[in-house]
């Protein structure tokens, strides 16, 4: 095995920034994601959002594109939520675009942090105007 060490922060938002993502659905959403990067040999080291938009911080092998790592778990987990969600009147989906920002190792511990603590960035107005700005459409 080679060795490798790759850091992504990527954010991707829900189809028209509908709030899809809410407290019932949130932890499938991100245990489905973590279960699916697992799956692919990839390494979530921190997952978090808001309603409408998702932010990973990951590890994905070179082997593996990062476009295709993205289209893998976006689609994979559109069609889980919407074969598994009692919520019939809202179909899930995300938007196609998304962000990615490639990260060193000493900036890690600090993509992980904001991420995990997304909610409380957002509702204090600290977020990073640079990840938070994407209007993915």
């Amino acid at each position: 095995m080679s060795l490798w060490q790759l850091y992504y922060h990527i954010v991707w938002g829900t189809k028209e920034r509908q709030h899809l993502i809410i407290p019932h659905n949130e932890p499938d959403i991100y245990n489905y994601i973590i279960g699916k990067s697992d799956a692919l040999r990839c390494i979530i080291h921190a997952i978090g959002g808001m309603e409408d938009h998702i932010h990973v911080v990951v590890s994905i092998p070179p082997t593996m594109a990062i476009a295709d790592f993205v289209k893998n778990i976006k689609g994979s987990s559109s069609y889980y939520l919407n074969h598994t969600s009692t919520n019939t009147s809202n179909k899930f989906g995300w938007q196609e675009g998304y962000g990615v920002f490639s990260l060193g190792s000493k900036q890690l511990e600090q993509a992980v942090n904001y991420v995990k603590n997304q909610k409380h960035h957002h509702s204090q107005g600290t977020t990073n105007h640079h990840l938070e700005k994407i209007e993915i459409v």
